[in-house]
């Protein structure tokens, strides 16, 4: 990999998770924590959840763009289809759009092949109409997939797959349709475990990227960071107020930003030769 001069090894990727659940689910992790009791449906959950398609999404576009920054969406399929145009924005704005499944409660670990081989096609053949481009990527819902999912996507044509956790640096998978690169998800500043699951305040996320990011410096070796937000969580005033910071403090160290295409793009290279 050819760095500018100046310009460290380590990048920054910024992750949008722009989730929708099946009509009537609501989010399993809601700002008030328990479930309803007798099976309701917490409509107060759902509104929360909307703001990530109404309000969040446009807020952190807005964001990236004052600061000419990049960032992977990953959306899912049920939305796209409800908001061709706000995929397309985003699209036409320059940003990497990644397949996050179809609904968020519709989990890959939990299908059986065939299901989850057309839950794969309906979701990749929406996102396509609505951005008018072919994702390149994938995380599942909840980062949980099942054992053939990877093979599902590299029979789909996939370049990357984002359920991978067992090491720092991307990786071929090689299964019985093809390779497709294993490009690890850091979990260490993401919103929704740190500001929903463990409640801890928002200025966490700086502290916490402060943190990895100056142990990557020290050890000197190529790496990325996973800098996370959920459009219905950190997307809200005082997480993109964090986010803007950590931005501006990989900008003050050099520190470039990249799409998880990018990366991907870059390993194949490494992995055939090509120094670019």
């Amino acid at each position: 990999m050819i760095e500018r001069p100046g310009e460290h090894q380590v990048a920054v990727v910024v992750n949008v998770m722009l989730e929708q659940w099946e009509p009537g689910i609501a989010p399993g992790l809601g700002p008030m924590g328990n479930p309803l009791p007798g099976g309701a449906i917490d409509h107060q959950a759902l509104s929360w959840a909307r703001y990530g398609p109404r309000t969040g999404a446009g807020k952190l576009l807005d964001l990236l763009a004052a600061r000419s920054v990049p960032a992977t969406f990953y959306i899912s399929g049920i939305l796209a289809e409800e908001n061709p145009k706000l995929v397309a924005t985003i699209a036409g704005d320059g940003h990497e759009i990644a397949a996050h499944g179809w609904a968020q409660n519709i989990v890959p670990a939990a299908l059986d092949k065939h299901t989850e081989r057309e839950q794969l096609r309906r979701c990749l053949t929406v996102l396509t109409d609505a951005a008018g481009q072919r994702p390149d990527g994938w995380i599942s819902p909840r980062c949980t997939p099942s054992g053939d999912t990877a093979e599902l996507l590299a029979e789909a044509g996939l370049m990357w797959f984002g359920d991978v956790f067992d090491a720092d640096d991307p990786y071929l998978i090689e299964t019985g349709k093809g390779s497709i690169v294993g490009l690890p998800f850091g979990m260490e500043v993401n919103d929704l475990p740190m500001l929903v699951r463990y409640g801890e305040p928002a200025r966490e996320l700086l502290d916490t990227f402060d943190g990895v990011l100056d142990a990557a410096l020290a050890e000197g070796q190529p790496t990325h960071i996973d800098v996370t937000v959920h459009a219905h969580v950190a997307a809200r005033p005082v997480g993109r107020r964090q986010l803007a910071l950590i931005l501006d403090r990989a900008a003050q160290q050099n520190v470039p930003v990249r799409t998880r295409r990018e990366l991907a793009g870059r390993f194949l290279a490494r992995e055939a030769g090509d120094d670019e």
